[in-house]
């Protein structure tokens, strides 16, 4: 430990400076971090603002109209398939 004294009495300020150097670099790293904390908590009010909009818009829907919705999608797609069956038997009647 006394041959090491000589060399570390000359090199204490610069062991100090870079000690200063690096906290501040930790605490710029932990600045940017909240910042992007901050941004990312922002981005997703955003966006549950908007998904919380679409939703009220969807249960607007669904009260305005009551459940009949479902049924008229049902109805579309009963239509559709009668009329796919109907042009399938035109088409069959048309080769034959």
């Amino acid at each position: 430990m006394q041959h090491i004294m000589p060399f570390l009495i000359p090199l204490a300020p610069f062991i100090m400076v870079c000690f200063i150097v690096w906290t501040k670099h930790q605490r710029k790293l932990v600045e940017m971090e909240m910042q992007n904390t901050a941004e990312r908590a922002a981005l997703s009010a955003t966006s549950n603002k908007e998904l919380e909009d679409r939703i009220r818009v969807l249960e607007r829907i669904v009260t305005d109209k009551g459940y009949d919705v479902a049924s008229q999608i049902e109805a579309l797609r009963d239509h559709r398939q009668v009329e796919e069956r109907m042009d399938l038997r035109s088409h069959d009647s048309n080769l034959g």
